[in-house]
């Protein structure tokens, strides 16, 4: 999404922690150090930091129901309430000015780069207006011309490194939920997404748990060797991603030669599914071995388990019936057992 907030729990952090430390900073510094001043300037002040300190006890306790929208406008906001009070205590100086950088870091952190560079001119202006207001026209154009160069390399930097740590940590996560000889999903990414799709379960939107075992998968190795034992696995990992028709799925090696994939679809599509894949596997060419034999179980939610567990129960046992009936077959598991009182 180009409008994508990247951290929310981050966000409402670094938005309350600023809220709760400016409202009585904003408050001693505004109106118990300026008694004497004109008293609607007080008022603004003082309700200025009241405000401040609320909207930051919000974000801390409950953020989750702040609007959406608010968390887009936070820059923009603090960048205006931060000038608003350089204006309003006719503040010019470098110190006030460097209350800039937490808008700025926030846009850099949980924002895109169109949010940074809105940032960046909305303090340019902001600080423009203090700044040739109320300091002579040499000195306020060097201030101007140093905050806006300063923000800006600021945003540069800031950005560039949390994009680079981006990539590292997709790097990282891909390396943890993914089977580095198949390129499918490895046990750990596979128990996750389960417990994900079995979430959203129903007659009308079913979730097939079918599970592949390669037949004399040792014999394959102890016959031709590792090396075309592996490319059998990559062959039956493939053709297992390519035979989904776009439906949504997972395809994972849960260890040696046992595949499982998770299907949206009804008993029927998933026979067809698995008859597209064994098509797919039959018409390998290149392995010394030939096409691998594949045992296949099958369950769909909600037909053969409600539960998790259950499903994996189900689609274990009609796998195993595949390989006691003879291996290099399909077996659809059993439907559950209805009990009838009286």
């Amino acid at each position: 999404m180009a409008h994508q907030l990247r951290d929310l729990h981050g966000a409402a952090r670094a938005v309350a922690y600023l809220m709760l430390a400016a409202a009585p900073y904003n408050f001693v510094t505004g109106v118990l150090m300026k008694f004497g001043d004109p008293l609607p300037e007080l008022i603004a002040l003082g309700v200025t930091s009241v405000v401040l300190f609320v909207v930051g006890l919000a974000c801390l306790r409950r953020p989750a129901a702040m609007p959406r929208l608010f968390w887009l406008i936070v820059p923009f906001a603090g960048a205006g309430v931060i000038t608003a009070l350089n204006v309003a205590t006719r503040d010019a100086t470098m110190g006030p000015q460097l209350f800039y950088l937490w808008p700025l870091l926030y846009a850099a952190m949980f924002l895109n780069r169109r949010f940074i560079a809105g940032t960046v001119a909305q303090i340019s202006a902001g600080h423009a207006i203090t700044a040739f207001q109320y300091q002579e026209g040499g000195q306020a154009l060097l201030d101007w011309i140093a905050i806006t160069v300063a923000m800006a390399m600021t945003g540069v930097v800031v950005a560039g490194l949390r994009e680079r740590n981006d990539r590292l940590r997709a790097v990282l996560e891909a390396q943890a939920t993914s089977d580095s000889l198949t390129g499918v999903a490895n046990r750990r990414a596979f128990d996750a997404e389960l417990d994900r799709m079995a979430g959203d379960v129903g007659p009308d939107h079913p979730l097939a748990l079918i599970m592949i075992d390669v037949d004399h998968f040792k014999t394959i190795n102890d016959t031709w060797g590792h090396a075309v034992g592996d490319l059998a696995l990559r062959t039956v990992a493939d053709a297992l991603r390519g035979a989904a028709e776009d439906r949504e799925n997972m395809v994972a090696r849960l260890g040696g030669d046992e595949f499982a994939v998770l299907l949206r679809a009804a008993p029927y599509a998933a026979v067809r599914y698995v008859e597209h894949v064994r098509t797919r596997v039959r018409d390998t060419t290149g392995l010394p071995c030939g096409p691998p034999s594949l045992s296949i179980g099958i369950a769909v939610a909600p037909d053969h388990a409600q539960a998790t567990d259950d499903l994996q129960k189900a689609a274990d046992a009609a796998l195993y019936r595949a390989k006691e009936g003879g291996r290099g077959r399909s077996m659809m598991a059993h439907l559950p057992v209805v009990s009838r009182a009286g």
